[in-house]
């Protein structure tokens, strides 16, 4: 077995282990490259131009924007450590913003943040941080990596409120092997309470709200300003096909929403069970379908694609009792899952979910172990007897 002699488990003296750190310009990863400076690495800071610095720096509430990038900038002359800006803004529109687009005309509801870490962070950064004889990757990510007798795990992070395992679920073993997670341990105070100590500029940042490339979060004017098509108006029905309204096109609308409908947000009953939800948005016939809060409860997912980072090399098809988060904002929930065929599985809840949405990913767990996860295709509700 090699014996590790530093922090970051290698067989290297600090001084000769080159770490690239991406760079966002945010408290997170200027932290990360401070603390991995302070033990003595070879720090190299990368950040990414992702989108065109016009449109970016009137921004303040999202990452990688032209501000951000000149913030980490200076926290890399604040250290003292080369830093260079890389223009992965092709790649991000290719693999990113067109298929963030392409998911929103489909009806789903897509989640482009996971599609940056699986393209050009996770697979495009690490790429280039190998070309430049680079030992390690680190991010500024909340997520622990954790060696389990020479198998190397992801986990939730110790401060389970800044949690970003949902978003790495589709990270592969081999990435695995290259990343460094160093904040995965603390909490957000602590890493704004080391930022201070270090002097950094961004001690203070407010943290990303907005997705990089949407201005003021409005999804609707990105999409339909590359698929003109996508404003198609149509019909808003009920779920015995009863039209109740017209729609300004399916991109505007999620999966849960009952506000913003223009219908009255009810059915004209009085009683609370008749406010009105999306329950799904039928891109082939450019209707959304509206329904109450009963008609969102569902205990069957099906998902595709699955990034399957636990026991065995796919879902055992009889079955595995698991945890899984059906979106990020929820804690994990019981349920079971069963693997099938090119990647396709099925997730049966002990306890319904509301507002499951095609496009988002339902991540899975063993514990605070990440076992990978998939994009959801569709949802429905099985009796309980079935279940």
């Amino acid at each position: 077995m090699v014996q590790t002699i530093n922090s970051l488990g290698l067989a290297k003296k600090p001084k000769e282990t080159r770490v690239v750190v991406a760079m966002s310009g945010g408290v997170d990863s200027s932290v990360t490259a401070a603390l991995l400076h302070e033990q003595g690495y070879d720090v190299v800071g990368i950040s990414l131009q992702l989108y065109d610095h016009g449109a970016a720096i009137s921004k303040s509430k999202a990452c990688c924007a032209g501000q951000d990038i000149y913030d980490a900038g200076r926290v890399a002359d604040r250290l003292n450590i080369p830093h260079y800006v890389l223009d992965y803004e092709d790649k991000f529109k290719s693999d990113v913003i067109e298929k963030f687009a392409s998911s929103y005309v489909e009806g789903e509801t897509p989640i482009p943040c996971v599609l940056c870490n699986q393209t050009v962070k996770f697979r495009d950064l690490v790429k280039t941080a190998r070309e430049i004889d680079s030992d390690l990757l680190a991010t500024g990510h909340y997520i622990r990596r954790v060696d389990n007798d020479g198998v190397q795990q992801l986990h939730r992070a110790v401060d389970h409120s800044r949690d970003q395992s949902y978003f790495l679920f589709s990270t592969t073993p081999e990435q695995i092997d290259f990343l460094r997670f160093p904040l995965g341990s603390y909490t957000k105070s602590e890493v704004r309470d080391l930022a201070r100590r270090y002097d950094l500029l961004t001690s203070e940042k407010p943290d990303s709200q907005d997705i990089c490339f949407v201005p003021n979060g409005n999804y609707g004017d990105i999409v339909q300003k590359l698929r003109p098509e996508s404003g198609e108006p149509g019909d808003i029905v009920d779920k015995y096909g009863n039209i109740l309204g017209r729609h300004k096109g399916i991109i505007h609308y999620t999966i849960g929403q009952r506000r913003g409908l223009g219908i009255g947000g009810r059915s004209g009953i009085s009683d609370k069970d008749s406010i009105l939800y999306v329950t799904s948005i039928e891109a082939d016939t450019c209707r959304i379908v509206v329904g109450n809060k009963s008609d969102l409860s569902l205990n069957t997912v099906f998902v595709k694609e699955i990034n399957w980072l636990g026991f065995g090399e796919t879902p055992p098809t009889n079955g595995i009792d698991i945890l899984v988060k059906v979106r990020s904002t929820q804690d994990p929930v019981p349920a079971t899952l069963y693997g099938g065929l090119n990647g396709h599985g099925k997730i049966e809840l002990l306890e319904p979910e509301f507002g499951i949405a095609p496009g988002q990913a339902a991540v899975f767990y063993d514990n605070t172990r990440l076992l990978g996860g998939g994009w959801i295709i569709k949802s429905e509700s099985l009796s309980k007897e079935r279940v």
